[in-house]
Parts: structure tokens; sequence; C-alpha cells
């Protein structure tokens, strides 16, 4: 593969390159997104792998800087990954949607067996969003969620609205509001002013299923 790689972490950014280098792949890599469009063009990655804290001195935003890049160069995959639990990432990944995404912990980044995984999730055109990445809790899964609440959950992760999901299921916006709050408790989804739970529930949901959620009741339309 031929990768392109954002880390401000001299010592991360050479012991990434040197790791996936060594295992094959063609990498180019630079301390920060400020560049990251010339570079891309350069280097035609199939991958971007950037820090969320690789952004320019100056004015730079690496997430928006790292998805720029790909809407010119539409079918590049994005890793992005975070120090700590970044919601804000999270959901700049799902409103960007689409194949080829993955938001990871830093702490992932130094398990090879695990970057190379991640890589060719995202490479064939697969998702690798850690729930731990973007606030999630560990406890709760799915399974716990009733048929009413697992419905809500992956209209949801369609971007639907809490409008939208009633008008959906024929229900009123009340008992949208109840079965998206018993999601929240089920799959243990804290609240706080830093998080955003819709997105860490959706992120959970689409861990588990390891598919991305948009159409999946088309055929039930």
């Amino acid at each position: 593969m031929r990768l392109l790689l954002a880390e401000p972490s001299p010592v991360l950014r050479t012991g990434l390159a040197r790791l996936l280098g060594g295992l094959g792949h063609h990498v180019a890599a630079g301390r920060d997104t400020g560049a990251l469009a010339a570079l891309a063009a350069a280097h035609r990655p199939d991958v971007l792998l950037v820090s969320a804290a690789a952004a320019p001195a100056r004015g730079g935003d690496a997430v928006r800087d790292a998805l720029a890049v790909r809407r010119r160069r539409p079918g590049t995959g994005v890793l992005l990954w975070s120090r700590t639990p970044d919601p804000r990432t999270a959901a700049a990944l799902l409103e960007a949607g689409g194949p080829g995404l993955g938001h990871q912990l830093e702490a992932g980044m130094t398990d090879a067996d695990r970057v190379v995984a991640v890589l060719a999730r995202i490479a064939a055109g697969g998702r690798a969003l850690d729930p731990a990445a973007g606030g999630g809790a560990a406890a709760g899964d799915l399974a716990s969620l009733s048929a009413r609440e697992a419905e809500v959950l992956a209209l949801m992760a369609q971007g639907r609205t809490n409008t939208a999901i009633a008008a959906r299921l024929c229900i009123s916006e009340g008992t949208v509001e109840k079965r998206v709050a018993a999601v929240f408790g089920k799959l243990g989804i804290p609240g706080g002013s830093g998080d955003n739970r819709r997105v860490l529930a959706v992120l959970r949901y689409l861990e588990a299923r390891a598919v991305p959620a948009p159409g999946e009741f088309a055929a039930a339309a």
C-alpha cells in the first residue's frame, strides 16, 4: 500500500514509518497536515494515517485537512488517531460517511499487529472505529437492546433525527426519545458536557456490526 503519515511526535512518526516500510508498504511522512494535499498529489496514497494532533501551527485542523484530501481523492482511506478519547473526531468521521474510515487511540498505534489489521480493513473499504477512541464505555452490548431499541439505534447510525425516526417507525417523538435514552443506558454511554452520546452510541453500533450502516433498511422501505 501507499501510505501518507502525518504525526507531530518524531518518535511515533519514525517508528510507524519504519514498521510499515519494513512490511513492504511505501510510506511518506510529515510532521503536520499543512502540506497534506501537496503530498497526496505527489504520492497518491491508498490510506492517510493522521494524528488528530497533527494540525499546522497556524490555524490548522488535522481532521478537516485529512477529510479535505479524501474529498479531492475519492477512495482514499483515512485512519485518524487521538491521544485521548475524542468525540469531536468521531463525529467528523461519521458526518463524512463512506467506506474506508478509521478512528483509534494513539496507544494502539504502537501495536504492530493491530495497526496492520486496521490498515488492511480500511484499505478494503471497511471501517475501524474504536468506541474507546470516541469516548465510549466498555460496558453494555447490542444484545441488551430490545428489538425496537435496536431499530432506533440503526436509524441513528444512518444519520436520522428523532423526528425522522418517529416518522419512519410510525411512533411519537416522545417515544423515540425514551428509546434513545434506553439505548444510552443499556450501552453504558456516559453523559457529560464534553461527550456527544448519540455519536458514541453510533460508534458502538458500527464497531459491533463492522459494516457501514447507511441503506441497511432499504429493502424494508
